[in-house]
């Protein structure tokens, strides 16, 4: 990993992340962390460049479709616990699941 990549992780672990969770609270009342698996994207200047737009932004326009009313924002803040992130080479190897509060 060069100096560019884990000056932009620290980028996404200092500012982006904590910006993201804090936009969650404002979205479902209850701030919800993500657990990133920084090592799968050591080697990947691309997805650290973009996975704030195609995880991050993406997921809480979801929360946000979810969360129009008190009974959606329940649902998300009694049922989502942890955001975990993994980068993966090859889209075959991509995957989303919801299991015991975890997508």
């Amino acid at each position: 990993m060069g100096l560019a990549e884990r000056r932009k992780i620290k980028e996404l672990q200092d500012t982006t992340f904590v910006e993201r969770v804090k936009e969650i609270e404002e979205i479902c009342g209850r701030g919800i962390p993500y657990e990133v698996d920084w090592d799968s994207l050591a080697d990947d200047a691309e997805g650290l460049n973009f996975i704030d737009n195609l995880s991050c932004h993406r997921l809480n326009m979801a929360l946000r479709t979810i969360c129009v009313d008190d009974m959606g924002k329940e649902a998300v803040r009694d049922g989502l616990n942890l955001i975990k992130l993994k980068n993966v080479k090859n889209k075959a190897d991509m995957k989303i699941a919801f299991d015991g509060g975890v997508l």
